[in-house]
């Protein structure tokens, strides 16, 4: 499984990104798709995840602002990032366990940098 993780880049404090994931390679009914950021210095953080039968989970650090949507026949999965602030700044990755669980991941993306700064 490759996944493609694009849609960063630098907003102001209050602005919004929608970051998209694309998946490719022997995607199994059952998976699970989930978003994590990363801090230099810091452990990668869990923000949110979407199964393959529709269920999501958003970490509560980021709910109420963040929500995740996807499409199993297109093979991708979206991030959107409303009401950003300046410690939402990190590089996220997208990625793919074969299970329903959020955090068991098999295969991580590459990941795309978000910069939240006025």
């Amino acid at each position: 499984v490759q996944l493609q993780a694009s849609g960063g880049g630098s907003v102001q404090p209050g602005g919004s990104l929608t970051l998209s994931c694309a998946a490719s390679g022997q995607i199994l009914t059952i998976h699970t798709i989930s978003w994590y950021r990363q801090t230099p210095g810091r452990e990668r953080e869990f923000v949110a995840g979407r199964t393959s039968g529709g269920d999501a989970k958003i970490s509560p650090s980021v709910k109420g602002r963040f929500t995740i949507t996807g499409s199993n026949a297109e093979k991708m999965v979206y991030l959107h990032l409303n009401s950003l602030k300046p410690e939402d700044t990190a590089v996220y990755y997208c990625a793919y366990g074969n299970t329903w669980s959020f955090y068991n991941m098999d295969y991580w993306g590459t990941g795309t940098q978000v910069t939240v700064s006025s």
